[in-house]
């Protein structure tokens, strides 16, 4: 009996360890809804759970709304790594939010090329995992000539159904940003807020997948979106195009990051170094058409159209913002959004 008992406890023993073993295999990612997430799930988070055994959990929110979450969890976080759009990736670095990234613990950095690496006081504080461009998205079968200029989408034609993104979206401020350098170069921002105030928009979005759904119902023919989520659109069958403006479009990327505190470090450094590889960067580009952030990453020769950078192209011909710049002006920009554009 007495052995009976003793094999019985060590069973229980042995299988509260595995229990504890298996129950600490877990790891919690910020990442986008839509075909955002959807590519992150298929293309990094399943085939990681499938070979380390760690299980993946997602924290659905834009950049912004990850960030804040970060903030909010600052002295006990429950994230272990966020993706967050260029731009919130330096605010959150500037937040203290994110860990310093060891590159020995990442081996596959070797596998980037040298823009996918970002660093800030000597060290690095995010890694690209894909880049886009913003530009003009419009309806092909109501836009019957595709727009060459961002005048364009103040044409009377448009009226209310113009697409802009909101600040609350990482492509807002940018946007606004960039179109006081394209639209009112040399002057400051009162006059590019007047222009805005004068656009009759349709929608100010806060995420990438309330934009989709608006040009789906026809809500909106018309407005500043980026190359990776129209090209996602048009391959389900929306109507849909996507141009380059002859002033040019500005460009973004994508950026994983180490949650500072993260509760489980070791398997989120994991994680992260399984993204950087040429097998993840590929399906996200055939999924999301992101810019490839892998040197040995191959897409096929459609998804090389709809490329950022276009077919022949590559990172440095990408026209990229000063975020640091960006971010200096951010909170004067969403209060003047809010009372100039949002309220007139």
């Amino acid at each position: 009996m007495k052995n009976i008992a003793k094999n019985v406890m060590m069973t229980a023993c042995m299988a509260s360890i595995a229990f504890g073993a298996s129950a600490a295999e877990t790891i919690t990612v910020g990442w986008f809804g839509g075909s955002w997430g959807s590519a992150f799930q298929t293309c990094i988070a399943d085939p990681f759970t499938k070979s380390t055994g760690i299980t993946v959990v997602p924290e659905i929110g834009t950049s912004t709304v990850n960030l804040s979450k970060l903030e909010q969890q600052k002295a006990a976080p429950v994230l272990d790594a966020v993706w967050m759009d260029s731009g919130i990736s330096e605010m959150a670095y500037s937040a203290g939010v994110i860990a310093p990234l060891d590159m020995n613990a990442l081996p596959n950095t070797k596998n980037l090329i040298p823009e996918a690496i970002y660093k800030k006081d000597g060290s690095v504080f995010a890694l690209s995992t894909g880049y886009y461009a913003v530009g003009i998205a419009y309806s092909t079968t109501e836009v019957k000539t595709p727009p060459t200029s961002w005048n364009d989408l103040w044409n009377k034609e448009y009226a209310g159904a113009v697409l802009l993104p909101a600040p609350a979206n990482g492509l807002g401020v940018p946007t606004i940003y960039f179109l006081n350098q394209t639209l009112t170069p040399g002057q400051d921002f009162d006059a590019t807020f007047k222009k805005l105030k004068e656009l009759k928009a349709g929608m100010f979005f806060e995420s990438s997948g309330a934009a989709a759904n608006a040009f789906q119902t026809g809500e909106v023919i018309i407005g500043a979106y980026n190359n990776a989520p129209t090209w996602d659109l048009n391959a389900k069958g929306v109507k849909i195009g996507f141009s380059i403006p002859k002033e040019g479009a500005w460009a973004g990327d994508v950026r994983l990051h180490l949650v500072k505190g993260a509760p489980h470090k070791a398997s989120a450094e994991k994680f992260i170094d399984f993204a950087l590889t040429a097998e993840a960067s590929t399906c996200l580009a055939e999924k999301l058409y992101l810019g490839p952030y892998v040197t040995d990453a191959k897409v096929s020769a459609e998804t090389a159209k709809k490329m950022p950078w276009g077919a022949t192209g590559s990172v440095k011909d990408l026209k990229f913002l000063d975020w640091w710049d960006i971010n200096s002006k951010r909170a004067e920009l969403i209060e003047r959004w809010n009372r100039e554009v949002v309220r007139k």
